[in-house]
């Protein structure tokens, strides 16, 4: 009742600022003020409010940063499960807004509108069973909401080094909070929060972009000057594939293609999940087919789940007292509390908070660095370093504290100028941690995975160069046996052009030699990523540009299945135009071009250099 009369109070102190009432749904101004207002509080793992004597939330603004801590100045122990730094009735916001919200795993996004979010993909609650708070839509880290006006709200944690910031909402209410998973707060003990922004204007990427700077305070991006470029076996061999598979593509590949750089050979190289350093004889040799990449002038790359063992493994078999425990003492069945594993699940954890876990882990990195010669891992499966519901070796540490201390001593053994791609990872607490990091679902040889990928990357997109450089996934051209036949040409050039406006990794997923001449031009081109991501006009994603200053990139998207469209899109500058994947002149143009009747399911690049 206290919080319904509190919250009646700030409205009206907002009407009385504006001299008149205050329209429901459109007043992003008063929203902002009154949210920062907002009073703070903590609840029990009940979803209780504390009201424990001496608790006391401190929070600072530093302009539009917001510093917090939870202190405990009474004389009794205090346990917290989530701690709200922020609550507001949500009727000042439009029910229909645009939204955007990141999961906590990489295959989680929510989108859709205020009134009815939307999932990309998969769902945090239902595949992997971590329930936001109060049971409310929930998205962690970063939430952006656009209104009808084109002005945007972001509500973003600058840091996650101890927590998980989230941000659940309704229409009615929208609530910033930290999980403090069951944190007992001593008395006398002070714990430093997470970090947290709220930014508003008419162009979300320049949000975005004060977000990826002050997040690179704290978490500074370890990625280098040169995007990755290289060839992957997942996508025409599964974990089915052998020495020979490998070095009759690299063998090609050497001929053909010398710009790519690393040969990633992919899950199914090792005898079960867990025994990352024990021979696997239905794949050959594996330390003859690094020395032949590296004789062919390639850069080794390998997969690796690093947190991960199945039941069958020597690594689980002798040290079950290494893995994260269930509330028996007994390791923690990944499928007890979620998600299993995609195979031979299910699977259990490395604990990152025990020391002889983090040094395996690190041992396995550094054979294969130092003595194997990998300078690339794409570590998979990384959300279940993160898992929830277990109890860790170290019992005051929260699961993004365990993931974030395993990933540090692997990072130890990398050494310099080494890839790190997070794959399957939580997506915030892998700040600061990863080289490159996968942004959507796989993508497959059908219409419904491009579309579908498309869109979780280009939601992304503007993560690129800032926090890392983001995969969109394995680059396909061409149909491997019967999967992609039914794809049509255009439907391919729509993935080459996505894939080309990500401006990150560049993997190819294709047999060498199930590609013809033509397929070969688009993949020259495509093996020298930008670096940078296009920006596009709005969220339907149909027109972007990446601008490199003399030459800018023009995207152009049907994402219709069966309608042709025209699109415009004013140029920077008089410039000198390329239709980019066929190569053909279009001639000397400046203010607005018109693309018209772009195929349906299509997709177009006009490269432009601008005339002296």
């Amino acid at each position: 009742m206290r919080r319904y009369f509190a919250l009646i109070g700030m409205l009206f102190v907002v009407i009385l600022l504006h001299g008149q009432p205050v329209k429901p749904g459109n007043n992003l101004p008063a929203f902002i003020k009154a949210l920062k207002s907002s009073r703070p509080y903590a609840e029990s793992p009940s979803a209780n409010e504390l009201k424990t004597e001496g608790l006391t939330i401190h929070r600072k603004w530093q302009g539009n940063v917001c510093h917090s801590y939870i202190e405990n100045k009474g004389d009794l122990p205090v346990t917290i499960g989530n701690i709200v730094l922020f609550e507001m009735n949500g009727h000042l916001l439009d029910p229909d807004s645009k939204v955007y919200g990141e999961g906590f795993q990489m295959l989680t996004q929510i989108t859709g509108t205020l009134a009815h979010p939307l999932h990309e993909s998969y769902t945090d609650e239902g595949h992997y069973h971590i329930i936001g708070p109060h049971k409310m839509p929930t998205a962690y880290g970063l939430f952006t909401l656009t209104q009808a006006d084109n002005q945007s709200l972001l509500l973003g944690f600058s840091t996650c080094e101890r927590f998980i910031g989230c941000i659940s909402f309704t229409p009615k209410k929208i609530m910033v909070s930290i999980d403090a998973e069951n944190l007992v707060l001593q008395p006398g003990q002070r714990v430093q929060l997470e970090d947290f922004m709220l930014l508003s204007g008419l162009d979300k990427n320049k949000l975005y972009d004060q977000l990826t700077k002050q997040i690179a305070i704290k978490h500074p991006p370890i990625f280098g000057k040169q995007v990755p470029t290289g060839w992957c076996s997942w996508y025409c061999y599964g974990p089915e594939v052998t020495q020979k598979d490998i070095e009759e593509n690299m063998d090609g590949l050497a001929a053909s293609l010398p710009e790519v750089k690393y040969i990633q050979i992919d899950d199914g190289y090792q005898p079960h999940m867990g025994d990352w350093l024990q021979p696997n004889p239905a794949y050959g040799s594996l330390e003859g087919t690094l020395e032949a990449i590296r004789k062919k002038g390639f850069v080794p790359a390998i997969w690796l789940a690093p947190f991960i063992a199945e039941k069958d493994s020597k690594l689980f078999q002798q040290h079950p007292d290494w893995f994260v425990q269930d509330s028996t003492g007994k390791p923690l069945v990944s499928s007890s509390v979620g998600f299993g594993g995609w195979r031979n699940a299910p699977w259990y954890v490395l604990d990152g908070t025990n020391p002889h876990a983090k040094a395996y882990i690190k041992h396995v990195v550094k054979t294969m660095r130092e003595k194997w010669g990998v300078e690339y891992f794409k570590l998979d499966a990384n959300y279940w370093g993160a898992i929830h519901g277990g109890v860790h070796y170290d019992k005051s540490a929260t699961r993004i504290q365990a993931y974030r201390e395993g990933m540090k001593a692997l990072l130890s053994a990398c050494g310099k100028n080494t890839v790190v791609l997070g794959c399957n990872q939580p997506m915030w607490p892998s700040l600061g941690l990863i080289t490159a990091a996968r942004t959507s679902n796989d993508v497959s040889r059908n219409w419904a995975a491009f579309k579908s990928t498309a869109k979780e990357n280009l939601q992304r997109g503007w993560q690129n160069g800032k926090l890392w450089y983001t995969d969109p996934d394995c680059f396909l051209i061409g149909a491997n046996g019967a999967e992609g036949k039914s794809l049509t040409a255009n439907e391919f050039l729509f993935h080459a052009t996505v894939v080309h406006a990500i401006g990150g990794l560049v993997l190819l997923g294709d047999k060498y030699n199930s590609l013809c001449k033509q397929q070969f031009a688009i993949i020259k081109k495509q093996i020298h990523p930008t670096g940078k991501a296009a920006r596009f006009s709005d969220d339907f994603f149909q027109t972007g540009i990446t601008d490199l200053g003399k030459v800018q990139y023009y995207y152009f998207l049907n994402w219709h299945d069966d309608t042709p469209t025209t699109l415009k899109v004013k140029l920077k500058a008089k410039a000198t135009l390329e239709n980019y994947w066929q190569g053909t002149p279009l001639g000397i143009h400046q203010g607005e071009y018109t693309l018209k009747d772009l195929p349906p399911r299509s997709g177009l690049i006009i490269k432009a250099t601008d005339v002296e």
